[in-house]
C-alpha cells in the first residue's frame, strides 16, 4: 500500500512548543542550538523558524529532568 505523502511529512513546531516541552529558556534554547546541542530549525517564511517534530521527540527521549 503506498504511503501518504502528507503522513510522511514531519509536523512542526513553533518556539512556544518546543519550550513547553523542552524546560529551558528561549535564550538557552538559542544558545543550544548555536552551539549544536539542539536541533538546527526549519526555514518557513522569511523570518519564521520551526522545529520539527521527530527531532524534539529524539531530543527529550535523552533529556533527563531533575
Amino acid at each position: 500500500m503506498p504511503q501518504n505523502p502528507i503522513r510522511m511529512r514531519s509536523k512542526l513546531l513553533r518556539l512556544p512548543e518546543v519550550l513547553g516541552r523542552i524546560p529551558v529558556s528561549r535564550s538557552s534554547w538559542y544558545e543550544g542550538v548555536r552551539l549544536g546541542l539542539y536541533p538546527q530549525p526549519v526555514r518557513i517564511g522569511k523570518r519564521t523558524v520551526a522545529w520539527r517534530d521527530q527531532d524534539i521527540e529524539k531530543l527529550e527521549s535523552g533529556f533527563v529532568s531533575s
